[in-house]
């Protein structure tokens, strides 16, 4: 039996804790979507992700006794930091289980927050089971950070805000990992109008909740292959499972070339930063059936440290064909490298990077390999140049291709 949730009150316990992250209507999305896209910024929240609401809402509603025992939970991120902040708010001892190679400024924010780390095992599911066995000798509270009613309830406030500012939207986008953010958001929406769309938008090298969908039963995938760490989950939870059985309409599943395109429009545009796995939800935007419909995207997280911004920023540029990098085989004479620079500068392509390489091929005796990066104003552009080249008797090949 599900439960039906009281997502008022909810709120309002969060209310002293929870930033009000105000929707942003996004004119870039919109135009290349065909539909009408706002986004839920929950990358602005304290900590830096929805986690909070949950973790907050459940650890408040613990009795005295409790809440004198502590809580322990496992984490390789952003539940690690809603616990570690609910507790230090709540007064109430905090042991945080991560994985041993959980990256530094992830334990250093986690530890900030007054929680006791421990670092154990190489992936999440060893620190889970680690977790487990402390919660069994020193008697804490576990929180989960998906398969728990009152971590769903409190992820659910996220629809009261949405519903408020845009109570006409058709389509609520959400991200999947272990299902507790969309069985909150979906529970709370449907509630106040049972004709919204909610979509679960899963990474495809972990779509674990269309596969417990397809199977008709929760199942753990064989491995969860993702540049969307914090939902790179094999097994969605038992508890959502049934949520989003009842109350999710449909999910979709993104790959990861379209969530390294989607991280550039939203720091080019909107000078926002989300973490890899908050952009799923506006990656999907592009794959809607449906157009002229008002469509809120949920900003799921924002905590990314600065090298993996700077490899998405690059591999976006080259997902949105901002960047080309080819290779061409030109005749081992002089003035053929000049002809191929001055086909590039007629067509407005700036050379970023040039490698000359006169050995790279010995069974093409009498040719050298040129690979050539350019910066270009995207796919059009690109079949411009190639065309162009291929003219001039230049046959190219991509290197970057998606």
């Amino acid at each position: 039996m599900l439960r039906l949730f009281n997502f008022m009150e909810a709120r309002e316990r969060l209310g002293t804790v929870t930033n009000k992250t105000k929707i942003i209507y996004s004119d870039v999305l919109t135009c290349e979507s065909g539909n009408m896209v706002y986004l839920k910024p929950e990358n602005l929240q304290r900590t830096g992700s929805f986690k909070l609401r949950g973790a907050y809402n459940k650890m408040t509603k613990l009795n005295e006794e409790e809440k004198a025992r502590g809580v322990v939970a496992s984490s390789a991120g952003n539940h690690a930091q809603g616990v570690a902040y609910a507790a230090q708010k709540l007064g109430i001892k905090a042991v945080i289980v991560m994985p041993r190679h959980t990256p530094l400024i992830k334990v250093e924010a986690t530890r900030k927050y007054g929680a006791e780390v421990v670092l154990h095992g190489e992936v999440y599911d060893d620190a889970y089971k680690k977790a487990c066995e402390l919660q069994e000798k020193e008697g804490y509270v576990f929180v989960h950070p998906f398969d728990d009613e009152d971590v769903i309830e409190g992820q659910g406030s996220i629809a009261l805000e949405v519903l408020e500012e845009v109570p006409d939207a058709d389509i609520i986008l959400v991200p999947v990992g272990g299902g507790g953010l969309i069985s909150g958001i979906a529970s709370a929406a449907k509630q106040i109008n049972p004709n919204i769309k909610i979509i679960g938008v899963e990474p495809e090298g972990a779509a674990s909740a269309i596969a417990a969908l397809n199977s008709g039963e929760v199942i753990t995938l064989p491995e969860a292959n993702t540049i969307a760490d914090g939902t790179a989950v094999k097994r969605i939870g038992d508890l959502t499972f049934e949520y989003i059985k009842k109350y999710v309409d449909e999910i979709i599943t993104v790959s990861d070339y379209e969530l390294m395109e989607s991280f550039l429009i939203l720091v080019e545009k909107h000078k926002i930063i989300v973490e890899n796995s908050g952009i799923l939800a506006v990656a999907g935007i592009m794959k809607l059936k449906e157009k002229n419909k008002k469509v809120v995207s949920i900003l799921s997280g924002g905590n990314i440290d600065v090298l993996t911004i700077s490899s998405m920023i690059n591999k976006g540029l080259v997902a949105r064909g901002r960047v080309f990098k080819f290779s061409v085989y030109l005749p081992d004479k002089p003035g053929q490298l000049v002809k191929v620079s001055q086909i590039l500068a007629d067509l407005n392509a700036n050379v970023i990077k040039l490698d000359h390489n006169q050995f790279i091929n010995l069974d093409r005796f009498h040719d050298v390999e040129l690979q050539v990066t350019v910066e270009t104003n995207g796919e059009e552009h690109i079949q411009r140049i190639t065309d162009t080249m291929r003219e001039n008797g230049f046959n190219i090949i991509r290197l970057n291709s998606h």
